[in-house]
């Protein structure tokens, strides 16, 4: 049995088909590869044809005569019309992967995305909570049961320190040092780091840490659920979510806004970033540097709202 590529199957059928159904044709072969390569996902496979159709019908001629000049020439009209930036590049990033299949192929001569610079991705700025909604949100657990003394713990532990909530279900009973101050916490590639932590914190801790030993604990795990195991991410999600009704904040609250807010009320103090990015964890400076434009954000807002010509 004889296998033929996409490029024959296409000039096999070009005597009968229109320039449409050609493309149909590729895009189809185009994704039955990228899931075979790759594995995509349907969501995604759906948004590569969406992209994929539209250029076609944009520029109306054969994949072959698609140049650089072709590409530029959709981008500009792109860029010119009502989308945003991140629909425009995400319509890039299909085309670089298509062109470069094609070219694979031999369906395409060259390769007319290579070296091509497009507009980039625009990073959302991560949204934080005000220190008025921090400071209810602190004393929601206000209560002597166990599970609010727990949670007020947990929820210091997290503002003071602005751990990812997969390194708050991974702390450990002896990973803590209050006489210190500080937490030992397995970050992202099990990279250790010490992180300290504020004296509301760190009393929140003690009183947690005095009725840890009676919840019967199942292992060294900090914070525990009901039945003395470790705490999961999705508890905490939870219990974030029935405390923030609490406090009266009509916002949507978890953890990593919390970690969010963390940084961004450091910088707002005028904490250094560099500081920052090694309580954060991040490997990258350009990953923390997004806060310092939450805060610009927030001086601008300031600015405009209390000063006479804002």
């Amino acid at each position: 049995m004889s296998h033929r590529r996409p490029d024959e199957e296409t000039a096999s059928a070009s005597s009968s088909a229109s320039p449409s159904n050609q493309h149909d044709r590729l895009v189809d072969a185009f994704l039955d590869a990228m899931w075979a390569e790759r594995g995509i996902a349907s969501a995604t496979a759906s948004a590569y044809r969406t992209d994929l159709i539209n250029f076609f019908r944009a520029v109306n001629r054969p994949v072959a005569g698609i140049d650089r000049i072709t590409v530029l020439d959709y981008l500009a009209r792109q860029m010119r019309s009502d989308l945003e930036v991140n629909s425009i590049v995400r319509q890039l990033s299909t085309l670089r992967q298509f062109f470069g299949w094609a070219h694979r192929e031999r369906i395409a001569k060259s390769n007319p995305m290579l070296d091509l610079e497009g507009p980039r991705r625009m990073r959302s700025l991560p949204a934080s909570l005000s220190s008025r909604q921090v400071e209810a949100l602190l004393a929601a657990p206000d209560g002597n049961s166990w599970i609010d003394v727990r949670d007020r713990a947990m929820l210091e532990t997290l503002y003071a320190s602005g751990i990812r909530v997969s390194e708050l279900t991974g702390l450990e009973r002896s990973g803590v040092n209050l006489r210190q101050g500080i937490v030992r916490v397995v970050g992202k590639g099990d990279r250790e780091r010490l992180v300290p932590l504020g004296e509301a914190a760190i009393a929140a801790m003690e009183k947690w840490l005095r009725i840890w030993p009676q919840r019967k604990p199942q292992g060294e795990w900090l914070f525990l659920s009901r039945s003395g195991r470790q705490l999961s991410r999705q508890a905490v999600w939870n219990r974030m979510k029935t405390l923030a009704v609490r406090a009266g904040i009509d916002e949507p609250v978890h953890p990593h806004r919390l970690r969010h807010s963390f940084a961004t009320h450091l910088l707002d103090n005028g904490a250094n970033l560099r500081v920052v990015q090694m309580l954060l964890g991040h490997s990258d400076l350009s990953t923390t540097q997004i806060y310092t434009q939450v805060s610009r954000a927030r001086l601008k807002s300031i600015h405009r709202q209390h000063h006479p010509r804002g």
